[in-house]
């Protein structure tokens, strides 16, 4: 398999450096080489001064990633325990930036898109359908919501879920 197999690396996932369009790939040399050239025909140009950051932050070592991951654990935690305290069946979320809330079994009957559209429109907070991610035999009331967010911003995302689920009975 490690053979067959190409790593894609993204800067922009691994730091947490959301729209920093670096990325990487490792595995065996001969098929690194074929996605490289075809690679080349895809991007023309990535800014230099953000590769130099990439490097860097890849050379420092894994100094930075237990305080990174003990922030967005906790952070994972307030919006979890809070859309619970809302009423909201709230998945485990481990090893993402997203929180995924089951709305069939949170007591809602609209579908995701149903939902996703209200909870924007008339509560004020976006949502993810998860239904979008598919092309087929999607489920239709699972909606994800993003943790990567300040305290204060979480808080806020949590009293407009509690609305939109009041709007949505």
């Amino acid at each position: 398999m490690a053979d067959r197999t190409l790593k894609c690396g993204s800067a922009g996932k691994i730091f947490s450096l959301t729209g920093w369009k670096i990325g990487w790939i490792a595995g065996n040399p001969a098929r690194v080489s074929v996605a490289s050239q075809a690679h080349q025909f895809l991007t023309f140009a990535t800014a230099p001064n953000l590769q130099a950051a990439v490097a860097f932050g890849l050379a420092e070592g894994d100094a930075w990633l237990a305080p990174m991951r003990a922030s967005f654990a906790r952070a994972r935690d307030r919006m979890a325990d809070g859309l619970r305290a809302a009423g909201f069946v709230a998945l485990p979320s481990d090893s993402t930036y997203f929180q995924v809330v089951d709305l069939a079994a949170s007591g809602i009957t609209m579908n995701d898109e149903e939902f996703a559209a209200m909870a924007v429109e008339r509560a004020g907070v976006a949502v993810v359908p998860l239904s979008s991610f598919y092309e087929q035999d999607a489920p239709g009331h699972l909606v994800r919501i993003c943790f990567a967010k300040r305290d204060e911003t979480i808080d806020a995302g949590i009293a407009a879920m509690a609305r939109a689920r009041e709007l949505a009975r």
